[in-house]
């Protein structure tokens, strides 16, 4: 089988400071001739001179051409969706503009997605490099920041995971095409400046799923994700439960319709059933931990739990009156062949 051709987009916001070493260990891939490959820069809506940054850094003899083109609507999905556009090979690899890939990620990424041809999406693992020594608690939530292992060994997490995170994801280009073709029109929101949004790369993983292509992890796939010092915080951690939290309510959709969620016989619930599972178990969760506390300082793994809650109680109120049309359109979807009626 041909290798697969790769497109490696970065999408930047304000990246001027974070991206030369993107790029470098970009140039320093080890790619075997029969691999088409390019990176393609996304430059959205930033005012630090990310473009003129990312034409500086590439060198004139790296193995593979760089484009840069501009997003003007703010936001990760938005620069994701034109990245997908602009594309000019079949599978595109996301690199955050902190992500450092290892020398044969782009040769392994074009092997994994060429011998999985069922596969709509693929990544790996990836290690914290830190700009301070990171504080107790980060170990425990190493994989809100997507660092970790995503699997233990290599194979289908389709029916287990059912997603993987947007650092170091590749994506089928077809199959996302298929997709938008269809009717796709994503629900949830990535990052938006410094908001912290998420769940892009969950409902991309999802919706890829219900269409019948299958998610692959490769633990050869690795890249060292660079962490600033303002990001080992707690009130920034705090924060990333919070978008959390507010994500899980329209992602606790494409869940339930996959048999990903904790709910017995899940094709057999109702619209109502489902909302009123997930708004019961979610304030049973706060209460409890309310409870056992009372008024005392409340660790920071409890804090975080119950930020998260009240963000997605706050997102169920907000979203109440269509939150049945939300449910109607993820399981009636027509691009989806695992939909349910």
């Amino acid at each position: 089988m041909a290798p697969a051709s790769i497109t490696i987009a970065v999408c930047c916001y304000n990246s001027a400071r974070r991206l030369p070493d993107t790029l470098r260990h970009l140039a320093a891939q080890v790619v075997p001739d029969d691999v088409s490959w390019e990176v393609l820069v996304i430059d959205n809506a930033s005012t630090d001179g990310t473009a003129d940054v990312a034409l500086q850094t590439w060198p004139s003899d790296a193995p593979a051409p760089l484009r840069v083109v501009t997003e003007p609507n703010a936001g990760l999905s938005n620069a994701r969706h034109r990245a997908i556009m602009e594309a000019r090979y079949d599978v595109i690899g996301f690199i955050d503009d902190d992500n450092w890939v290892c020398q044969d990620w782009v040769q392994t990424a074009s092997k994994t997605m060429s011998a999985h041809p069922e596969a709509g999406a693929c990544g790996g693992p990836s290690e914290a490099v830190f700009e301070v020594s990171p504080p107790d608690w980060f170990a425990r939530y190493k994989a809100c920041y997507a660092v970790g292992e995503q699997a233990d060994a290599e194979g289908d997490v389709t029916d287990t995971r059912g997603w993987l995170w947007g650092a170091g994801l590749c994506l089928r280009r077809q199959a996302l095409l298929q997709l938008f073709s269809a009717g796709f029109s994503p629900l949830l929101s990535d990052r938006k400046g410094s908001q912290l949004t998420s769940g892009g790369d969950n409902e991309l993983c999802y919706a890829l799923v219900m269409a019948g292509w299958r998610v692959w992890y490769n633990p050869r796939l690795e890249l060292r994700h660079f962490i600033p010092k303002e990001r080992l915080t707690s009130d920034y951690l705090k924060r990333w439960f919070t978008g959390a939290g507010a994500c899980s309510v329209l992602a606790g959709i494409y869940e339930h319709v996959l048999g990903l969620d904790e709910l017995p016989a899940h094709r057999d619930i109702a619209w109502y059933q489902l909302a009123y599972w997930q708004l019961i178990s979610t304030a049973r969760r706060m209460t409890d931990v309310r409870r056992k506390y009372g008024r005392a300082s409340i660790p920071l793994e409890d804090e975080v739990a119950i930020l998260s809650g009240k963000a997605a109680l706050m997102k169920y109120l907000s979203v109440s009156w269509r939150y049945q049309s939300y449910c109607s359109a993820i399981r009636g979807a027509p691009w989806a062949r695992r939909g349910v009626d």
